[in-house]
C-alpha cells in the first residue's frame, strides 16, 4: 500500500522557486545537456575501472560492457520517459515520490546518496591515480604514497582526491552557466583523447590477444558487466538539470539516448583497442592502465602522459557534474521537508545551492581522503542498480496511474522494456557479490530508521494535508 504520494502536477508546480523566491534558472541547451551527460558517465570508470573489469571477464569484456549498456538502456528509456515527463531536480527520488510514495522515495533519495555522493569519492581517488601518472610523465617524480593514498593502500590521506572535490565545489557555486561551459569544454577534450587511444591502440591490434575469449566463462562476463556497470553511472544525472534545462520535455529524453549510445561505441573500441594492443594479461589489475598500453605501443612516455592529462580532465568533470546531481536531490528532498532547511536555499547572486554544495563537498572529501576506491566502487554500483529498478517500476506505475500525463516520449515495447531493465538490474545486482549485499541492506535499515525518526515527521505533504502532524500520517495514508 502506498502513502503520501505527490502527484506530477505538484511536483512541477513546486519546482518553480524555493521558500525564499530564489529559482533556479534555465541556462542548458541540448549540446550543453550532452556534454553534461558525457560529463557525468565517461570517467573513473574506462580510465581507471577498464582495469577490474578485464580482470574478471578476461578478453569477453567487451561483452561485459555490451551487457552493462543493455541494462542502462532499458532504464534509459524509462528515465527518458520520466525525465520528459516529471521535468524537476529531483530526477528518480521525485519519479519515486509520484509513483510509489513518500517511504521508497526517501529511500531511493537515500540511495543516490551512494550513486551520487559516494561516487564522488571513487571519482576523487580515481583522479588521483591518473594526476600521479601525469606528474610521473612530466617530471619523473611521483607523488609520496602518505599524502597519495588512504591508509588501506598504505598511505595516510588521499590529498589531492580532496583538492578536486574543493575545486569543484568552488566552480558549482558560481553558476550553472559556468559549470556547463566548463563541462562541455571537458567533454569534448576526453572524448577526443580516447578516440586518439583508440587509434594508438589499433596500429598495434593483434588478433590472437583475444584468444581464448571468455576466459573465465559465463561468471566472468556477469562479474565482469557489473564492474563495468559503474562505467556508465551518471547518465541518470541529466534528469536532474530538469529545472535548469531549455526545452525539458524534449531535451531530457533526447540527452539520454544520445549519451547511451555514443559512450557504449565509444567503452567497447576502447576495451577492444586496449586488450587487442598488449593482450588482457597485460591490462588487468593494472592502475592507469590506458596510459600503460600507449606507453607500451609508443615506445615513448609523452603519449602516455597525454592520456593521464586526458584523463585528469575527464576525471574532473565527473565529479563537477556527479556533485552537481547530489545537490539538486538534496534540494528537492529538502523541499520536501525530508532533508534540513539548509539545502534548498538558493542564493539570489549566483541562483546555485550555495551552502548545500559546500556541505556536499565536505562531507564527501572524507571517504574520497580515506576509503580506497574498491569498496566506494560496489557500493556505488548496488544503490544505483536498485535506483533504476525502481525507476523501471515508476513508469509502470505512472501508466496505470496517471494515462494522461503528458509524455514527450514513451518506452518503447512497454511493458516489456521496464520489465527487462528491472530484471537486469536484479541480474547485475547478483554479480555484485553476497559481502556488498550485506553492506547494502544495512545501508537500506539505516535509511529506514531515519525516514522514521525525522523524514515522516517533518515532511511538508504530511502537513499540507491536514493541520495535524498524527492526524495528516493517518489521512495521507493508504490508496
Amino acid at each position: 500500500m502506498f502513502s503520501r504520494i505527490k502527484s506530477p502536477q505538484q511536483l512541477i508546480a513546486e519546482s518553480g522557486a524555493d521558500l525564499e523566491g530564489h529559482s533556479l534558472k534555465r541556462a542548458m541547451g541540448l549540446f550543453q545537456l550532452v556534454c553534461f551527460g558525457v560529463g557525468a558517465i565517461v570517467g573513473t570508470g574506462i580510465f581507471v575501472g577498464l582495469a577490474d573489469s578485464v580482470a574478471e571477464a578476461g578478453p569477453a569484456v567487451v561483452v561485459s560492457f555490451v551487457l552493462a549498456a543493455i541494462t542502462c538502456v532499458f532504464t534509459a528509456f524509462s528515465f527518458a520517459e520520466l525525465g520528459g515527463a516529471i521535468p524537476v531536480s529531483g530526477s528518480s527520488y521525485s519519479f519515486a515520490y509520484a509513483s510509489l510514495g513518500e517511504r521508497a522515495a526517501f529511500l531511493v533519495g537515500w540511495c543516490l546518496l551512494l550513486e551520487y555522493g559516494v561516487s564522488v569519492s571513487a571519482v576523487a581517488v580515481g583522479w588521483s591515480q591518473y594526476l600521479d601518472e601525469l606528474l610521473h610523465s612530466l617530471t619523473g617524480l611521483r607523488l609520496p604514497d602518505a599524502l597519495a593514498a588512504g591508509p588501506a593502500e598504505g598511505g595516510v590521506v588521499n590529498l589531492p582526491a580532496v583538492v578536486v572535490i574543493l575545486m569543484t565545489a568552488t566552480l558549482l557555486v558560481r553558476g550553472v552557466r559556468e559549470s556547463a561551459r566548463a563541462t562541455a569544454a571537458m567533454a569534448v577534450l576526453k572524448i577526443g583523447i580516447l578516440i586518439v587511444f583508440c587509434a594508438i591502440g589499433f596500429s598495434a591490434f593483434q588478433a590472437g590477444h583475444l584468444s581464448p575469449f571468455a576466459t573465465e566463462g559465463m561468471g566472468g562476463i556477469t562479474a565482469g558487466a557489473s564492474v563495468a556497470f559503474f562505467s556508465y553511472i551518471g547518465f541518470d544525472a541529466i534528469t536532474t538539470a530538469g529545472e535548469e534545462v531549455k526545452n525539458p520535455r524534449r531535451n531530457i529524453p533526447l540527452a539520454i539516448l544520445i549519451c547511451i549510445g555514443l559512450v557504449t561505441v565509444l567503452y567497447c573500441a576502447v576495451a577492444l583497442a586496449a586488450i587487442g594492443a598488449l593482450g588482457a594479461g597485460e591490462v588487468a589489475d593494472k592502475p592507469a592502465a590506458l596510459s600503460l598500453v600507449v606507453d607500451q605501443v609508443t615506445g615513448s612516455s609523452v603519449g602516455g602522459g597525454v592520456i593521464a592529462f586526458g584523463a585528469v580532465v575527464a576525471i574532473a568533470s565527473v565529479v563537477l557534474a556527479v556533485m552537481y546531481g547530489q545537490t539538486r536531490i538534496l534540494m528537492a528532498m529538502s523541499r520536501d521537508g525530508l532533508m534540513p532547511r539548509v539545502f534548498e536555499r538558493v542564493s539570489p547572486k549566483t541562483a546555485t545551492p550555495v551552502a548545500n554544495t559546500w556541505i556536499v563537498a565536505a562531507v564527501f572529501a572524507v571517504p574520497a581522503a580515506f576509503a580506497p576506491l574498491d569498496v566506494v566502487v560496489d557500493l556505488t554500483t548496488i544503490g544505483t542498480l536498485a535506483i533504476m529498478a525502481v525507476v523501471n517500476l515508476a513508469v509502470m506505475v505512472l501508466r496505470r496511474r496517471e494515462p494522461g500525463l503528458g509524455r514527450s516520449f514513451k518506452v518503447p515495447l512497454y511493458p516489456a522494456s521496464p520489465l527487462l531493465g528491472i530484471g537486469f538490474c536484479l541480474y547485475l545486482i547478483w554479480g555484485t557479490g553476497w559481502r556488498t549485499w550485506l553492506v547494502f541492506a544495512c545501508f537500506l535499515v539505516v535509511g529506514a530508521v531515519l525516514y522514521g525518526v525525522y523524514g515522516r515527521r517533518r515532511s511538508r505533504l504530511a502537513d499540507a494535508v491536514t493541520p495535524g502532524r498524527d492526524g495528516a500520517a493517518r489521512g495521507a495514508e493508504g490508496g
